[in-house]
């Protein structure tokens, strides 16, 4: 009975592994895109600037992200505007994903030898020019290698959605096991092999980007 049940309800986990899957991406291309503005901005601009961005980073960093989960799904809505789940989650994951990843791109940054703008400027080219077609593609691939140590992390922490009603894998599996307590352990191993399998394939498919891409002479790290 138990077994029959496991398996009748694989097709519900494939449901919240879905939304799991649409978390992760929607959320890491949001930090993505913020954590290379951040860390251009921090680089490339103006004191205050990098001042505001360094306050940022020190606050996402140093926020637990079921706080800020809770901040920005029931902030809101003291204002009269409300959040759906789904988006405060991959809000919430997006914009403390970034505060890392800003980490990462800017690490990628300062291993690039400064002379490389000044050849630039030599050329004829303006900053933003410089910092586009020098700067960018160059740290774009030295940063492979912390992004997607970035990615995994961020995956597994989908799972802190549960706590805002957001139906992923792990509330799913919830619903399993509240009906048939008896297999709430085997339930949470099917998750954990489940999580387990995303992240050994997410890693296999990075680590073949990095090699594919990767830049002799240059190695950058990131650590959380």
């Amino acid at each position: 009975m138990g077994l029959e049940t496991i398996v009748t309800s694989l097709p519900r986990l494939l449901d919240g592994l879905r939304v799991t899957i649409g978390l992760t991406v929607f959320a890491v291309c949001l930090g993505t895109i913020l954590g290379l503005l951040l860390a251009l901005g921090r680089s490339y601009g103006k004191r205050a600037l990098s001042l505001f961005i360094n306050l940022y980073e020190k606050i996402f960093r140093g926020i637990p992200l079921l706080v800020i989960i809770f901040i920005i799904y029931f902030g809101p809505s003291q204002i009269g505007f409300n959040l759906d789940p789904f988006s405060a989650a991959i809000l919430s994951l997006g914009l403390r994903s970034a505060a890392y990843q800003a980490q990462i791109f800017r690490g990628s940054i300062e291993s690039i030898p400064e002379g490389q703008i000044s050849a630039s400027y030599s050329l004829g080219m303006t900053k933003i020019k410089a910092i586009r077609y020098v700067i960018l593609p160059q740290v774009l691939r030295l940063s492979i290698p912390g992004w997607s140590n970035e990615f995994t992390i961020l995956l597994k922490d989908t799972s802190i959605a549960i706590s805002i009603g957001v139906i992923e894998l792990m509330r799913q599996g919830r619903y399993i096991y509240v009906r048939e307590p008896d297999l709430a352990l085997a339930i949470f191993l099917l998750i954990a092999f489940i999580y387990f399998l995303l992240v050994i394939t997410t890693n296999k498919s990075l680590s073949y980007l990095e090699k594919k891409y990767r830049m002799a002479g240059y190695q950058t790290e990131a650590h959380r």
